[in-house]
């Protein structure tokens, strides 16, 4: 098939990067593929308030993962060459995937999808999930610097630490830690981190992961990258997908007196639906438009989602 030529992808009068693939075309690219996942597993996969299926799967993901199947196999083919033309001994380099998007847009399930699946391609078997969280400064740093309400915006982290962690992966060192992150404290857990070793290919999941070099930068985090990923959707539609996760997790996580945000499960519905809306138009909202959504250009690929959480379109950077 041939989706350059097909009447199926979207044509638009501004110049673009991308071109536009329908689901059913895209659907098309995976038919050959066999599915791995029993609903069971998918299921475990799913994120509270996101939407996942086996036909979600065998349609979007399953193509997807073959694709970047593809770009892993001709990447080692790529550095194999370049280490012998250089006269360099060829020492195992992981493969490095972004991906970026709003909160409640579903990027964490495209993310532990994506694992599951790429792991299950030969020559991936070692794949490695890695949020940015970890690398937010504790509530006492945020506290100190007086940006606490600001949590998840790009000065909220320890940019050096992550840019650190990623360039040491992308060296080949065999083991490399990151700290933990707790949704439960809503906090960094002291002292403990989960440990990456020597991977085939390593997820970074996070915002503002796609982000451009700032003023006083050389290099930035996707610099490392070698495919970048951007789960994309209506902003109206996100902030109805927040909402109705915030009234879900006040029903189950927040109910537990050790969660952060217990005190939301406690008061009347209506008072905490106003805290939530208050907590999106303040902080998640201005980060999106700010900081986020003006990465989806700088993806390799665009995951478009429609009103109801399914794909509905792939928007795949022109070589």
């Amino acid at each position: 098939m041939n989706i350059s030529g097909s009447s199926s992808a979207k044509q638009t009068a501004n110049p673009t990067p991308f071109v536009e693939i329908l689901r059913a075309d895209w659907a098309e690219l995976g038919n050959a593929t066999e599915q791995p996942l029993t609903e069971a597993e998918i299921s475990q996969i799913r994120g509270l308030g996101d939407f996942l299926d086996i036909k979600e799967v065998k349609e979007v993901f399953l193509p997807l993962s073959k694709f970047l199947n593809i770009y892993v196999s001709e990447y080692s083919k790529l550095h194999k060459a370049t280490s012998a033309f250089l006269g360099e001994r060829s020492a195992k380099v992981p493969f490095i995937i972004g991906i970026a998007g709003s909160v409640a847009v579903g990027k964490s399930t495209v993310s532990r999808l994506l694992l599951e699946l790429l792991a299950r391609w030969e020559g991936t078997p070692k794949v490695a999930l890695v949020t940015t969280d970890g690398f937010l400064y504790p509530n006492a740093e945020l506290e100190k610097r007086l940006i606490m309400q600001r949590k998840g915006f790009p000065e909220s982290y320890d940019r050096l630490a992550l840019l650190s962690f990623v360039a040491d992966i992308k060296s080949g060192k065999q083991e490399v830690k990151a700290p933990v992150y707790s949704h439960l404290t809503y906090d960094i857990v002291p002292g403990k981190f989960e440990t990456v070793s020597s991977p085939d290919v390593v997820i970074i999941e996070g915002l503002n992961v796609l982000q451009s070099p700032g003023a006083d930068q050389d290099t930035t985090l996707s610099d490392y990258f070698d495919f970048k990923i951007y789960v994309d959707a209506e902003t109206e539609n996100i902030s109805e997908w927040f909402l109705n996760r915030f009234h879900q997790l006040r029903e189950s996580a927040f109910t537990n007196p050790a969660s952060y945000f217990h005190r939301y499960a406690e008061m009347p519905l209506d008072q905490a639906l106003d805290k939530a809306k208050e907590i999106w138009n303040s902080i998640n909202l201005p980060n999106l438009t700010e900081n986020i959504l003006p990465t989806r250009s700088r993806a390799t690929l665009v995951l478009k989602k429609s009103d109801n959480h399914t794909v509905e379109s792939v928007l795949l950077r022109k070589l």
